[in-house]
């Protein structure tokens, strides 16, 4: 499974309150939580992932509360991925839950600027920077997340595993 597309890069511990606002957990549909993802941090994030991007994120990304909405928040926004050097736990496998792909890679902020288009490889764990020439070696997802990832979700790999029986 490979990922493209632009990158949007923030820093480090960026918070679910900072991913999805608490005050918005009121809403219900992914689309209406799309609009309001990391609008503390960029008011016009919604827009500019709209047409898909790949979000570049520092140290500790998705750390604060469990809240599966931000993770929902960002993929109906148009993230195709989030690259970050590392995730708070529950962060990561909400994400991987709604099929959101995310991968840590180490040193991703000093490789990757804010509209440099990236390809990220599943298979081989390798995140490129087409506009740099630039290959990290990110931790390659087991094959059960990536199965995950490629059912849709959670859900969809057990109701598809069920099924099998």
């Amino acid at each position: 499974m490979k990922v493209s597309g632009p990158a949007i890069k923030f820093g480090s511990n960026i918070d679910t309150d900072v991913i999805l606002p608490g005050k918005y957990l009121v809403l219900t549909s992914p689309t209406d939580l799309a609009k309001h993802a990391l609008e503390g941090l960029d008011p016009s994030f919604p827009q500019k992932a709209s047409k898909g991007i790949v979000l570049i994120a520092g140290r500790n990304f998705g750390c604060g509360s469990s809240r599966e909405q931000a993770p929902l928040a960002l993929k109906h926004a148009g993230v195709k991925c989030v690259v970050a050097e590392s995730f708070a736990r529950i962060f990561f496998r909400n994400a991987i839950n709604i099929s959101l792909p995310v991968i840590e890679c180490r040193d991703i902020l000093a490789a990757v600027n804010s509209g440099d288009e990236v390809v990220i490889d599943f298979n081989s764990g390798v995140v490129r920077n087409k506009s740099s020439g630039k290959s990290l070696s990110g931790v390659k997802l087991p094959s059960l997340i990536q199965e995950i990832l490629a059912d849709g979700g959670l859900i969809e790999n057990l109701q598809r595993r069920l099924k099998k029986k």
